[in-house]
């Protein structure tokens, strides 16, 4: 066996961990995030829980992996996310919900963020 091939064999087996090991990790969400559904439409115009809205200059789309999404890969695509907004009423950051944090109960208004509990650690809320 060349020895060259040794360290590439390796490198195979240990990629499908990895992939795997980022699928499972668990992100930080800030507690003024809110739950919502968005349809990119004309960058930088969105569509927020049926509404329309506008991106803030610099927003960024994070995608399932965590990663910088362009906001024109996903035009027409219904997404499940969180997201801020800035002082000006702008949609800030955009984090696109897997499957496993859309099961998650997250608040949709400022009111109800009010009103609920948030555990930063265990990024969970609780209705009081």
């Amino acid at each position: 066996m060349p020895r060259c091939s040794l360290p590439a064999w390796v490198l195979a087996l240990a990629l499908p961990v990895a992939v795997h090991a980022q699928t499972v990790v668990q992100r930080a969400f800030p507690q003024d995030a809110l739950r919502g559904e968005i349809v990119v439409t004309a960058p930088p115009e969105i569509t927020l829980n049926g509404e329309p809205a506008r991106l803030a200059p610099g927003a960024r789309l994070r995608g399932q992996d965590n990663l910088l999404v362009m906001s024109g890969a996903v035009v027409g695509e219904k997404l499940p996310v969180l997201y801020t907004l800035d002082t000006y009423g702008l949609v800030k950051d955009v984090w696109i919900l897997r499957a496993d944090e859309q099961k998650k109960l997250w608040p949709k208004t400022r009111q109800e963020a009010a009103a609920w509990a948030f555990d930063p650690a265990a990024q969970a809320w609780v209705k009081r």
